[in-house]
């Protein structure tokens, strides 16, 4: 698409969660902070909660990566299963090969001897659960059960919990009362404020190679802000589609006129915008799907020359 137009090595505002383009500043990096102290302090129940779009899935991946010698990860991304499904996901991630038809009193004891052998090497093992407001409710019971797993001084297992709002709502029910007094530390990630906007975007086209001027007009920082409410998301589609509008028109500046078509495209941003008290945002710059086609066309048209 645009990549050679603005001397790019690689798309910078893909929805991927790719760690290389980690923002490690802002709520990120305080979430990050927590997770990590409270890992390596060996707390046995953390939670990270966040609006969807608002890097989760990301920041559990860069968990992983930074999280370090002494501890071995077990991730679930899908935590929609039984009980039995996650004891049998998380043996699995332990290097366990447990037939299906096991009965969960073996797999139990399976597991429990692995998390044993660990431990005795000096390794943690630490359950990430993403998505994890999607979890029944008995798998959730289940997970609190596993952590009563434990030495004479240490868990055997430590759990973080990655979800959408809703996962409160579902530990406030009397019934997970019990699994909500585990947790121990809690994090709620934040959009990015109006001036974390420019140094997200700086540091992604950075990551993907690009070394030229700056490319976006004050304008068209805040209008990216304002549409998007500062959900990584819908900032990195807003700017994606600004970047294609600017190669449309053959420019290396992206300015809000380019930012108006992107938002025009995009219903959630196109919703935000139509609620800002200043209005001349989709007016004659509106081009709506339509509009964004002949950008596409104008885009192949420049590919090929």
């Amino acid at each position: 698409m645009y990549l050679r137009h603005f001397g790019l090595a690689e798309p910078p505002f893909g929805l991927t969660p790719n760690t290389a383009f980690f923002l490690d500043q802002g709520p990120h990096r305080e979430a990050l902070n927590v997770l990590l102290v409270a890992l390596r302090a060996g707390e046995g129940f953390l939670k990270i909660t966040g609006e969807v779009g608002t890097g989760k899935t990301l920041l559990c991946r860069q968990l992983m990566r930074v999280l370090g010698d002494g501890f071995v990860t077990a991730y679930v991304p899908n935590p929609f299963i039984n009980p039995n499904g996650l004891r049998l996901a998380l043996a699995e991630e332990l290097g366990l090969k447990l037939p299906r038809n096991l009965g969960q009193h073996q797999v139990q004891a399976r597991l429990t001897e692995r998390l044993l052998e660990l431990a005795a090497d000096g390794t943690r093992v630490v359950l990430i659960i993403d998505e994890a407001q999607a979890m029944p409710e008995d798998t959730l019971e289940a997970v609190r059960l596993l952590t009563n797993l434990e030495t004479e001084r240490d868990k055997l297992l430590q759990v973080v919990l990655f979800g959408q709002p809703e996962l409160d709502a579902r530990l406030a029910l009397p019934q997970l009362r019990q699994l909500r007094q585990r947790v121990t530390f809690s994090y709620q990630l934040r959009p990015l404020s109006a001036d974390m906007i420019a140094p997200y975007l700086q540091f992604r086209l950075h990551a993907a190679g690009y070394r030229g001027e700056w490319p976006f007009t004050e304008g068209a920082v805040r209008l990216l802000h304002h549409a998007s409410r500062g959900v990584p998301r819908l900032v990195n589609i807003l700017a994606h589609k600004s970047l294609l509008a600017a190669f449309g028109q053959g420019r290396h500046r992206v300015d809000a006129g380019h930012v108006r078509r992107a938002i025009a495209d995009t219903d959630d941003a196109r919703r935000t915008a139509r609620a800002l008290p200043w209005r001349p945002l989709l007016g004659a710059g509106m081009v709506g799907v339509a509009g964004m086609t002949v950008l596409l066309a104008l885009a192949w048209r420049w590919m090929s020359l």
